[in-house]
């Protein structure tokens, strides 16, 4: 089971730098400015990223804890 342990941690580790690309993405939407309405609409943008990030983390972290139940 050393396979989804390593499988796991590959895509916790993707989750982590999409969310890394996330937080970059709302500072940089942030300091771009403009009204409330315009920072609103580019940071709905990025909230599907961030929930795809966060689910990739959660199930890469269940198979390591799976792998490791098992090994």
């Amino acid at each position: 089971m050393a396979w989804m342990v390593w499988i796991g941690a590959l895509l916790t580790l993707a989750g982590v730098a999409l969310l890394v690309y996330c937080i970059m993405a709302a500072l940089k939407a942030k300091k771009l400015g403009g009204t409330d309405d315009d920072i609103r609409a580019r940071l709905q943008k990025i909230v599907p990223l961030n929930l795809l990030a966060l689910m990739t983390s959660a199930l890469g972290l269940a198979a390591v804890t799976i792998g490791i139940i098992l090994g």
